[in-house]
């Protein structure tokens, strides 16, 4: 079986698919839409997307529960989580709208970050595409690079962020590339490896962590947050992925 872990980019999204039975055997592909990379040649059956999956029609707290649950755990690195709002707000295309609609669908009120409204046009993208193709809800499991990388860290949030005033920090990014380098599930020169055009080295690192997820989920292993997951009022999954313990190298 093929495994992929996705992340957003420039070009649109970037994936890193892997036979899980063989982890010399894999490809780091963009393409322009996340159902080019569940229709691709390897028709990966399990996709970790570090993207929202599941969208409430109301939110109570600081986004969706996977959110409130995780950020705890990241401790310093938890400005990460973005607090996603009610699926209204993410239908929204303006900005001004998007806050309205959030502010008004959530106890208490919250408007939207900009930062977390830049992301809405790939979140209703997967949310229209698992709605429009229920034959994909299975394959497709949402994550979080730095719960990943938690995980990877044995149950420790990391000291160092991966970028520093929207740059790409090299002390953090070779702490990521470590830790995936000691998991044992991937090659060095995978982790080592280039992104292709139209996407960035920290795209990259975010899909190899994903990756991670994935693998340990084909083996056997995952947990999720909450668990059980959730569902939203289409039936999709509320809940982010991450492995269920420390892998030994």
């Amino acid at each position: 079986m093929w495994v992929a872990g996705v992340d957003g980019c420039r070009a649109g999204w970037i994936a890193v698919l892997m036979r899980a039975d063989d982890p010399d055997i894999h490809r780091i592909v963009t393409a322009p839409t996340f159902e080019a990379i569940a229709d691709a040649p390897e028709r990966p059956g399990l996709i970790a997307v570090d993207m929202p999956v599941g969208l409430p029609d109301r939110t109570a707290g600081s986004g969706r529960l996977p959110e409130q649950l995780i950020r705890p755990l990241l401790r310093e690195r938890q400005s990460s989580v973005f607090a996603i709002p009610s699926r209204r707000a993410v239908e929204a295309t303006e900005y001004g709208e998007a806050c309205a609609v959030a502010a008004a669908t959530s106890d208490p009120s919250r408007k939207v970050s900009r930062q977390g409204f830049a992301i809405f046009p790939k979140i209703r993208e997967i949310d229209a595409l698992l709605r429009a193709r229920p034959d994909l809800i299975p394959r497709v499991y949402e994550v979080h690079p730095e719960l990943a990388f938690w995980a990877l860290n044995g149950g420790h949030s990391l000291d160092q962020p991966k970028k520093v005033k929207g740059t790409p920090y090299g002390p953090g990014m070779a702490l990521r590339r470590d830790l995936l380098k000691g998991s044992g599930f991937l090659p060095g020169s995978l982790i080592d490896a280039l992104p292709p055009r139209g996407a960035a080295q920290d795209d990259l690192l975010d899909a190899l962590a994903g990756l991670t997820v994935a693998l340990d989920l084909a083996r056997g292993g995952g947990q999720s947050f909450p668990d059980p997951p959730g569902r939203d009022a289409h039936g999709l999954p509320v809940a982010i992925w991450t492995l269920r313990k420390q892998p030994q190298g």
